[in-house]
């Protein structure tokens, strides 16, 4: 689809009354509660007014990652999850443009599932080290020594290694779909997160090397969490339930209450009752449950990802206003297609949708 190239649109300026509506808004979704003083709400409150005012006059959505800022959750996004269900959410948009708030696979995907939709990335730093840790050449390469074996991939690939795939998952859905995989095939190539591989593995009773196939890729953010210190904080914090992200090492895993995604953490949150929680993962999703549940207790033990954090309201407001080409997601034709075969088929396994 080429893009016709637009004029800059002047910013829009909130009067006082405005501007004043917009800090108690910002208040009332939890930014104060997080310790946004009163002199930043109203320099955030101004950017996040212009934002939501462009967003009208462009027929833009913003879906946002729970690891994002805590002022883009509140302040401008649209549609908030984890990376399965801003993917599903992209297939249902009714906008003229989407603005991802993420990581630029999933802009990649949000643009795959939406070919004539214009897809903005506002920064184009957002990448990741999984999805780096892997190219379409890596998947060939393994797929021509293990000729047959099913290629499961973690959504944090990039579009060609989706297109090398057969199917993707997210760490809400992956047991669920490697039991239907394994149903039909008795190994598997897992790619690209060798941790996730590993505990999914012992989770299905599956013997890594034999039984399935990890690649050795690793997110920076996870990778660096001690299992030494679950020990201490248990001491520190009596009765406190630890949550950790699938990514985590097998060895941290081992020492806490609850392993998942992020969506899946933060139900169990709601749905428990405990004196502390304590959410091992990215920063920006203790700030999302603070806001969304103020009276539970968090205790922090999180890595802030820089990747998530280099999206900010003023590249947000750049990206609506006059959008750079850097920051459209391009994915050619035929990428496109072969990975959102493995995209909808992630979609059918994960609902039980697909034909048997």
């Amino acid at each position: 689809m080429s893009v016709v190239k637009k004029r800059p649109l002047s910013l829009p300026e909130p009067n006082s009354k405005q501007l004043d509506a917009e800090i108690d808004r910002l208040c009332a979704a939890g930014l104060e509660s997080l310790g946004y003083g009163e002199e930043q709400l109203e320099l955030l409150a101004k950017k996040t007014w212009q934002i939501n005012a462009l967003k009208k006059e462009r027929n833009v959505v913003i879906p946002a990652h729970v690891y994002q800022r805590a002022e883009i959750l509140a302040g401008v996004a649209d549609l908030k999850g984890d990376s399965y269900k801003l993917a599903k959410d992209c297939t249902q948009v009714d906008a003229d443009v989407i603005v991802f708030c993420g990581v630029r696979f999933m802009a990649e995907t949000a643009k795959i599932l939406n070919p004539d939709k214009e897809v903005l990335l506002p920064a184009k730093e957002a990448g990741c080290s999984l999805a780096d840790s892997i190219t379409a050449q890596d998947v060939r390469a393994i797929k021509k020594k293990h000729p047959g074996l099913p290629v499961v991939s973690y959504i944090n690939t990039t579009a060609e290694v989706k297109a090398e795939s057969d199917v993707i998952v997210t760490s809400a859905n992956a047991v669920k779909i490697l039991e239907k995989v394994y149903a039909e095939h008795p190994r598997v190539i897992f790619l690209p997160d060798a941790w996730m591989g590993r505990n999914l593995a012992k989770q299905m009773g599956k013997k890594v090397g034999s039984e399935m196939i990890v690649w050795e890729g690793k997110c920076i953010v996870h990778e660096n969490f001690d299992a030494g210190s679950v020990k201490f904080y248990r001491k520190m914090y009596p009765g406190v339930r630890i949550l950790a992200h699938a990514e985590c090492s097998p060895a941290l895993v081992d020492t806490v209450d609850f392993v998942g995604g992020t969506g899946d953490m933060l139900r169990f949150v709601k749905d428990t009752a405990a004196p502390h929680y304590m959410l091992v993962t990215e920063c920006g999703l203790g700030d999302l449950a603070r806001t969304e549940m103020p009276d539970k207790h968090f205790v922090p033990m999180c890595r802030l990802c820089p990747y998530m954090k280099a999206i900010d309201l003023d590249r947000i407001l750049q990206a609506l206003a006059d959008p750079k080409p850097s920051q459209r997601i391009k994915v050619s034709a035929r990428i496109a297609r072969q990975a959102r075969l493995s995209i909808e088929r992630m979609f059918e396994l994960a609902e039980d949708s697909a034909q048997r």
